[in-house]
């Protein structure tokens, strides 16, 4: 062990080296010393093992579990993680609140890792900002290490406030506790503080909560009301992670969706702008030859210039494929697509720009579909999908003019 990282409701993270394959490493320490019955410490070597298999882009991976003997003579559980570079999301809210899309994005990608390991049967139960780590290649969920399978008796391991109400009643573990500390974290990440005060187990055993969660102002109502949704009191009253990264998928859309039709105004407005100051010119300029020449050559029209300027930009289909093929292996903005479904795109790309009877036949419903589809899933970014459908417009635009 060098020095801590960062410190959490449950564990200290430490920077170390492996001195067996001469590595930097994490370290990830939980402070709760585990009992000496040998059921418990059997469970939770059963629960990191399960966790060490569970593998997703957005979420750390496990390199070995173990147990060691504190100071006090308890025993305490570790798990060894690669060390990655990165700004833990608490100290990004100490700076105040995200915006929302940014916000919502990070909200987005711990939703695809908690339906995945629901799916799995595995509940992380300390969502929280101290175990976000913000990286170049996006936000990675921590501790996944630990976790417990769905079903499994209560215990005290969760970080006040994140903690849901039911997991105070002894209730059996449940992925509505992921969803509940969720909707905490994104709560904080667009206020800037957690939406109630209580910080330890005490305090949030005395609170009687009878009012409605609160609701977050100042951002798009299915995002709030998701965010309300998600801290709902009862367990079966919240979403599931699956349907949060379907609503925030959407939200997400919609706004990626409206900047592009304003941008589009824009630009048409600012073309228009230019056509007319250009035929103004052409209008005012003084004549530079004798008149019977002017009559016999007359000036060009709008829609010859619009015309001559779409000619000498057009491209073809095979261009258009080769750059929806680039887009979609670039890093950005499609970067975090998963292999087996850039895989999946460049097949029915191929499908597609290959018909049986010539360009005309070139039909690209087949394509939009299937990115709508992995949209859906939550396998797609919005930004990655809004990239992909200009280059499908591109060989829409391509197929007409052949």
């Amino acid at each position: 062990m060098l020095d801590p990282l960062a410190r959490g409701g449950m564990s200290v993270i430490w920077r170390a080296f492996d001195q067996s394959l001469h590595r930097m490493i994490a370290v990830k320490v939980l402070t709760a010393s585990l009992h000496t019955d040998s059921g418990e410490r059997v469970s939770v070597r059963s629960e990191a093992r399960a966790a060490a298999r569970f593998i997703h882009p957005d979420s750390i991976e496990i390199y070995d579990y173990g147990e060691t003997v504190t100071t006090s003579g308890g025993v305490a559980a570790y798990v060894v993680m690669p060390l990655l570079d990165g700004t833990p999301l608490a100290e990004r809210i100490e700076r105040g609140p995200l915006p929302w899309q940014e916000a919502a994005s990070i909200a987005l990608r711990l939703a695809r890792v908690l339906m995945a390991g629901h799916a799995r049967g595995l509940v992380h139960r300390d969502v929280t900002a101290e175990n976000v780590l913000l990286t170049a290649a996006g936000p990675k969920l921590l501790d996944f290490g630990i976790a417990a399978w769905a079903g499994d008796p209560e215990d005290d391991r969760g970080t006040p406030p994140y903690v849901a109400p039911e997991r105070l009643l002894g209730a059996p573990t449940d992925p509505a506790v992921d969803v509940y500390a969720l909707g905490v974290l994104l709560h904080t990440m667009l206020t800037g503080r957690t939406p109630y005060p209580e910080t330890t187990w005490e305090e949030i055993e005395a609170a009687r909560r009878t009012e409605p969660p609160p609701r977050v102002a100042g951002v798009p109502n299915a995002v709030a009301s998701l965010c309300q949704r998600c801290l709902a009191r009862l367990p079966e009253e919240r979403p599931t992670a699956a349907q949060i990264v379907s609503a925030l998928t959407s939200a997400l859309g919609t706004a990626t969706l409206g900047r592009h039709v304003r941008r589009g105004l824009t630009v048409a407005g600012s073309a228009a702008i230019a056509l007319s100051i250009l035929l103004w010119f052409q209008q005012a300029r003084p004549p530079e030859q004798p008149p019977e020449q002017r009559a016999a050559v007359p000036p060009p029209t709008p829609t010859a210039v619009l015309a001559e300027r779409s000619t000498a930009t057009a491209i073809t289909v095979e261009q258009a494929a080769a750059d929806f093929r680039t887009a979609l292996e670039a890093r950005t903005p499609c970067g975090a697509t998963d292999d087996d479904v850039v895989l999946d795109l460049r097949q029915v790309l191929d499908d597609t720009v290959t018909p049986r009877h010539g360009p005309s036949e070139v039909r690209t419903a087949s394509l939009r579909a299937k990115l709508s589809t992995r949209l859906r899933e939550g396998r797609l970014t919005p930004a990655c999908l809004s990239e992909l459908q200009a280059r499908l417009d591109d060989i829409d635009a391509a197929v007409q003019r052949d």
